[in-house]
């Protein structure tokens, strides 16, 4: 199961072997919600308020979240 750290406490989160940009984790050391950025390797980001009213098909697949630019 692949691993990533969390930005908050910067502890290791365990995610799905399937998961997809846009997925939501939660970190089971600090209780913060995550987005899944990153896939190769995995990266996750603190979810925002903003993140609620995308729709994860339309506004995650495809984006450059290095150059933040599609």
């Amino acid at each position: 199961m692949p691993t990533a750290l969390c930005p908050e406490c910067h502890e290791d989160v365990y995610v799905d072997a399937d998961c997809e940009q846009g997925d939501i984790v939660p970190c089971d050391e600090c209780g913060s919600d995550l987005v899944v950025v990153g896939l190769d390797p995995v990266e996750l980001d603190l979810r925002s308020e903003d993140d609620d009213d995308l729709d994860r098909d339309d506004d995650y697949n495809g984006y450059d979240f290095d150059d933040n630019a599609y």
